[in-house]
């Protein structure tokens, strides 16, 4: 099948409602993850930069054009850049695939998730306006009390290359949504469509300054912005490493932080499963979607010992099918790793496995047919023990490594048997036990019959090392508030 050409947008930094050069001039080149080659290129932002943007932000807030408006008149442009990116959404899809090696079919799915995102907070944005000033009833007739919900501010969002646009809008829509001001730091390994994001703003007449877009390396322009006095607010999502950089940052200036880390997650699955295939199908997705790139991917399969040797059978006929190739192919199913770093991480996890006595049941090297790119077959390792570091750390590529269980019991210690607390799976036609699951995970996020489905209007967040807050539904909105408290006599 023939690649579609498509081009990359030179865009400058996306500040005050207009496209600006960094004022060191510096840009970073864009490195197509399936050919190696450069493509194009993005702006570096550096602190000159982000105290431009901090400042505009500011002017925005202050303003009547942004700062005194309605969750009405929020929801009109929310809902203007909602259909700017289904107008668009062949093109950015493209654009997707091409940064981060997404396959297409992938992130077409995200391009309507985006859209998605903004209607909802359009929503919630309206309804917001009811709940403005809220009385509050002291049952003293010498008191009149009122909550009045006010937007945080300036809010620092700092996003992961894995799903650009759409991890950028779980935290943009809401902040625009609540009436804040934002100011976007996506991940220098893929930003292109962030940068497109601007773009879409401008065309929908977005008040200057309400949001701004800065690209750039993430000592250079994620930090400063983490620092900023007069950022009022940080959310990240991304590595656990850089959100402890981020919360002593933060700490300095007491700066609340929402933090959605990584995550190690379990999928359980018990010999009364009804479908062994769509058991299979499930795991492979829950693992294997994105390439693995994901936060709560289900990397540790836990089987229950009776149907092990018949699931890993099913599990590897399947794998025979998965298509590997440029992720510009409509009927790509795993594209590469996002990044030439990321490619020797995933590598090197795998031998360090090997190392260790694992048994690499298939794959774990790049795909013989694909001399260009860093393309990591499927892989599935084997006679793993809870010491091992595969066990332990999160790879984000497409590793799963299994072990068998006894015992509900058993599967539970296994399932608990990490740092993180993301996400969790079990796979059983046991209601109750579901149920029972559902209290024993220790995960913000668990599925019953499925791995990684994600709602718009549902809570996304973790415990233990994989962080605090919530994205997404009400709970994301809510975050963005600042609320006072006036007694009156």
């Amino acid at each position: 099948m023939a690649i579609p050409n498509v081009r990359i947008p030179s865009r400058q930094l996306y500040i005050d409602g207009e496209w600006r050069e960094p004022v060191k001039k510096n840009r970073i080149p864009i490195i197509s993850p399936a050919t190696e080659e450069i493509i194009g290129e993005i702006p570096a932002a550096t602190e000159e930069d982000v105290d431009i943007a901090v400042e505009a932000a500011r002017r925005a807030l202050a303003r009547d054009d942004w700062g005194s408006t309605t969750g009405a008149q929020r929801a009109k442009y929310l809902r203007a850049i909602a259909a700017k990116i289904l107008e668009r959404k062949s093109e950015l899809a493209k654009l997707e695939s091409l940064d981060c090696g997404k396959t297409l079919f992938e992130a077409a799915w995200d391009m309507d998730d985006v859209a998605a995102s903004f209607e909802y907070y359009a929503d919630l944005a309206e309804a917001l306006d009811s709940k403005r000033k809220t009385p509050v009833d002291l049952h003293l007739d010498s008191f009149k009390t009122y909550v009045l919900r006010e937007p945080l501010g300036v809010v620092g969002l700092i996003t992961p290359w894995n799903y650009p646009l759409l991890m950028a809008t779980w935290k943009v829509a809401p902040a625009l949504a609540a009436g804040c001001a934002a100011i976007l730091k996506p991940s220098e390994l893929a930003s292109i469509t962030c940068l497109e994001l601007g773009e879409i703003c401008r065309e929908v007449g977005l008040p200057p300054g309400a949001l701004n877009i800065l690209t750039g390396l993430g000592p250079e322009a994620g930090a400063p912005l983490v620092s900023h006095p007069h950022v009022d607010k940080i959310a990240f999502t991304g590595s656990g490493a850089t959100g402890v950089k981020i919360m002593t940052a933060a700490a300095q200036l007491v700066k609340p932080v929402t933090l959605e880390l990584g995550g190690k997650s379990p999928i359980v699955v018990f010999d009364d499963i009804d479908n062994l295939d769509l058991a299979v199908e499930w795991t492979l997705f829950g693992c294997f979607a994105n390439a693995g790139q994901v936060c709560s991917a289900t990397s540790r399969l836990i089987l229950q010992e009776s149907i092990a040797s018949e699931f890993l059978e099913r599990l590897l006929l399947w794998i025979k099918n998965i298509k590997i190739s440029d992720p510009l192919e409509e009927d790509c199913k795993l594209g590469p790793i996002v990044s030439s770093g990321q490619y020797e991480k995933v590598l090197k996890f795998i031998s360090k496995a090997k190392d260790e006595g694992a048994t690499i049941l298939c794959g774990g090297e790049r795909p013989q047919h694909m001399k260009k790119g860093y393309y990591v077959q499927p892989t599935i390792i084997t006679d793993v023990n809870t010491s091992m570091e595969i066990w332990k750390e999160e790879v984000f590529g497409p590793v799963l490594c299994v072990k068998t269980f006894k015992t509900e019991e058993e599967a539970i210690e296994l399932a608990n048997d990490t740092k993180y607390g993301l996400a969790s799976a079990i796979m059983s036609k046991d209601v109750e036990r579901c149920e029972r699951f559902t209290k024993a995970f220790q995960t913000g996020i668990i599925w019953f019959n499925c791995s990684q489905p994600t709602f718009t209007q549902l809570p996304w967040g973790g415990r233990k090392r994989s962080g605090f807050g919530r994205d997404l539904g009400e709970w994301n909105i809510s975050k963005c508030f600042l609320v006072l408290k006036w007694p009156q006599i």
